[in-house]
């Protein structure tokens, strides 16, 4: 397993820093192996320059999130797996985006290379980073990008535009990816059908979080999940984000984890469930348990900004 701490907001269920690297196992609390069912589902693996890691004398950091391919070359996840990556190892703030610092792998268990903090510590970050990223540039499984979060992503109120993309330098040969939400999607299951339908998240998350430590991870996973609360967070009422349980209980088994931020929650009917409907984007605590909080994407804003990143279109491509 692969031990780590969550970054920016204790919150934010998904982004866990790379301490130690073994052999992974489980993820998604309570969950089943996805095998081949959602090849299109990825684990992001980035740097982030500014990540004060006590570890070291000078500072950066990385971190996990998972991912879906939206198209050949762009990866949708959560806007927060996506902010203040670095750009060639340095920073991007204060606007956060374009940088290139963010690899994907597709893989169902993703190859770490044996990778390691402890010959580095404690005073060579640099080249911790020059190691890192060389190695991966190196091994065709892992795909770079350039990441961007959503135009009104506030890293102090995240999960209000909690979604962000990934370009991948070079397509990413696929027979299949995710489809799209049409707008406003999900009110058709904001009444009496909510208790009834199914949700699917996939991610590479934490089987289970501890107070002595952590389980599992680095493995693509599944769990089935029904809606509970439809009526935003933290008393912002704008129904962008929802939440669903995170249990063991049929209908619905399993829950997500850190690690899983940014992994998509698929509508689970067995006829379109490649349709995903939002990106995974916090936890509710305590430990993995409380339940999972998931950012809407078939909001009228997203819709036309994903149609913008599908065409190249975005405002900010290229600068």
């Amino acid at each position: 397993m692969r031990n780590g701490r969550i970054a920016r907001s204790a919150l934010i269920a998904g982004i866990i820093a790379v301490l130690a690297l073994a052999a992974p196992v489980g993820a998604i609390t309570n969950g089943q192996p996805d095998g081949e069912e959602h090849p299109y589902v990825g684990q992001l693996f980035f740097f982030d320059p500014d990540y004060d890691d006590t570890r070291f004398n000078d500072p950066g950091g990385w971190f996990n999130c998972s991912g879906t391919l939206i198209s050949a070359t762009v990866v949708l996840t959560a806007g927060h797996c996506t902010f203040g990556t670095g750009l060639d190892g340095e920073s991007t703030l204060p606007d956060g985006w374009g940088g290139n610092d963010v690899w994907v792998s597709f893989e169902e268990v993703p190859d770490y290379m044996d990778l390691a903090a402890a010959p580095f510590i404690p005073d060579d970050n640099a080249g911790r980073y020059t190691s890192y990223s060389g190695k991966l540039d190196a091994n065709a499984t892992w795909h770079r990008g350039t990441a961007y979060p959503h135009p009104d992503y506030d890293n102090d109120a995240f999960y209000l535009a909690d979604a962000g993309v990934v370009v991948l330098d070079e397509p990413y040969e696929t027979d299949e990816v995710a489809e799209l939400p049409p707008v406003n999607f999900l009110d058709r299951f904001m009444g009496r059908s909510k208790a009834q339908t199914v949700f699917e998240a996939v991610g590479y998350g934490l089987e289970a979080s501890l107070p002595i430590g952590a389980i599992g991870g680095d493995t693509r996973m599944k769990s089935q999940q029904v809606i509970i609360n439809a009526n935003g967070v933290y008393g912002v009422h704008d129904k962008s984000s929802i939440v669903f349980p995170n249990n063991n209980g049929k209908p619905h088994r399993g829950g997500t984890c850190s690690g899983d931020s940014g992994g998509p929650f698929f509508l689970d009917n067995g006829t379109n469930d490649n349709l995903q409907v939002a990106v995974n984007s916090y936890g509710v605590p305590p430990n993995c348990t409380g339940g999972d909080g998931a950012y809407r994407i078939d909001q009228p804003d997203d819709v036309a900004w994903l149609a913008q990143v599908l065409d190249g279109t975005d405002p900010r491509f290229g600068d």
